[in-house]
Formats: C-alpha cells, sequence, structure tokens
C-alpha cells in the first residue's frame, strides 16, 4: 500500500467528491486520538465562531490566509471584496480552492515565501501552530516582517492548553524538563496518507506577547473564548 503525505489533501478531495462523512485522524502524544470532520473545512460564514468573525472583520488592505485548508476564510473575505492570497502547503488543498473560485492561490511553505507584501496575515484554527515550538515561534515572527508592509499586522488564534495538565484538586502538573507545554506532537491520517510526526505550538497570551514584543511587535489581544482560545493582533509600527 502506498503512502502518501497529504491527508488533509486527500480528505478535502474527497470531501468534494461527493464523501460529506470524510474524517481526518488526528494522534498526538497529548490525548488519546481525534477525528476531524472535513465538512468543517468547507463553513459558512453562519457557521463560524465568533472569534473567526471577528478575525475577518479586522482584516484590511492585501491579505494572507495561512493554511487556508478547504479556503472557507478566503471565500468569505473574497465575498467581501478583499484582496486575499489563499496558502496553504497542501496540494490537494489548493487545488479544491482554486475548483472553489478562489482567485489566488499559494501552494507553498509561509517560510519559504519571499519577494510578496502583505497588510495581514490571518492564522485561524491555531494557525500559529505552525511554528512548531517556541524557536520555531520567533523565526516565524522575524520572517513575518519581510511579508509584512509598513503597520501591517499578524491575526492569529491559538490557545493555552495549561488546563490540559490540571489534576483533579485544581493544581497543575508539568514535567518542567520537557519543554515547553504547548509544544505538542501530531500525526494526521487519511486512508493512505499520514503526514509522519510534527511539531505543532500551543501558546499562551503571556508568552506570546513576550515573543511578539521581542521582535518590535505590538500585542493586542482582541478575544478570549471558553477553553482558552484566543484571538491576538500583532501589529508592526509604520515606516
Amino acid at each position: 500500500m502506498e503512502i502518501t503525505n497529504d491527508p488533509v489533501g486527500a480528505a478535502i478531495q474527497d470531501f468534494v467528491a461527493g464523501n460529506s462523512g470524510a474524517k481526518i485522524v488526528v494522534e498526538s502524544n497529548l490525548t488519546e486520538d481525534d477525528e476531524i470532520a472535513v465538512a468543517y473545512l468547507f463553513r459558512s460564514p453562519e457557521e463560524m465562531p465568533e472569534l473567526e468573525l471577528l478575525a475577518l472583520e479586522q482584516c484590511r488592505g492585501r491579505v494572507l490566509d495561512v493554511g487556508a485548508g478547504a479556503g472557507c476564510h478566503s471565500l468569505a473575505l473574497q465575498g467581501r471584496g478583499v484582496d486575499v492570497t489563499a496558502l496553504d502547503l497542501s496540494a490537494g488543498a489548493a487545488q479544491a480552492m482554486r475548483g472553489r473560485g478562489i482567485k489566488q492561490v499559494l501552494q507553498q511553505d509561509i517560510l519559504k515565501l519571499s519577494g510578496q507584501r502583505f497588510d495581514t496575515l490571518l492564522l485561524l484554527m491555531n494557525g500559529i501552530g505552525i511554528a512548531g515550538d517556541l524557536e520555531g515561534l520567533e523565526r516565524f515572527l522575524e520572517h513575518a516582517k519581510t511579508l509584512l508592509n509598513p503597520g501591517g499586522q499578524i491575526l492569529l488564534e491559538s490557545s493555552d492548553i495549561l488546563y490540559m495538565f490540571e489534576e483533579e484538586d485544581g493544581s497543575v502538573l508539568l514535567d518542567l524538563s520537557a519543554g515547553y507545554y504547548g509544544e505538542v506532537i501530531y500525526n494526521m491520517r487519511y486512508k493512505t496518507h499520514q503526514t509522519g510526526e510534527f511539531k505543532w505550538l500551543f501558546i499562551d497570551p503571556a508568552i506570546l506577547e513576550d515573543y511578539a514584543t521581542t521582535q518590535g511587535y505590538t500585542f493586542e489581544q482582541l478575544y478570549e473564548g471558553e477553553y482558552g482560545n484566543f484571538l491576538a493582533r500583532l501589529s508592526l509600527p509604520m515606516a
């Protein structure tokens, strides 16, 4: 059996072809296996949570939708007349987004993107997780400055997952030798596709603010959800 490495893209392609029940299996070193219903990647604005709607409202200028998946946020922005480019590493996702009518699609690693400038980088569904770990967050924030116009902004969603380490008595048990608790190892599977293990970062607002301000951004928390998730804006100064 051939093993390929685009589970998200393959699942999106199957959904487009009519498999409305397609699900992606998510394995992690932190919890039991979970599943993502592919239909969720195709949600309309009416189906989006409040945090995402707020993020879309805050987008300005030329927008890069990072980790766009099936393109639901890009389609919503495009429908409002926003100049938006959808970026995803997955070939299957990029193909599907073009088929859905998204005008500007890049199949690209954000860390290798160059030669273009944007006013907003949008990273929803814990999109900042692509940084992988705290060192990766530093690299990402440094690289993002090469993609943003003066006064540009990063709108990102993440979660503080400290609650996952709470004991029944309310105390928190952390292995301090294991590094930052928000650095999670994942593997994603769909049929014969799997990513292989990769790091995914969940960052708490205080540490994010420290890293952002060190890199010259201003930090603003725009929204806080019930389960530690939040929306933040990192802004660069005007030239």
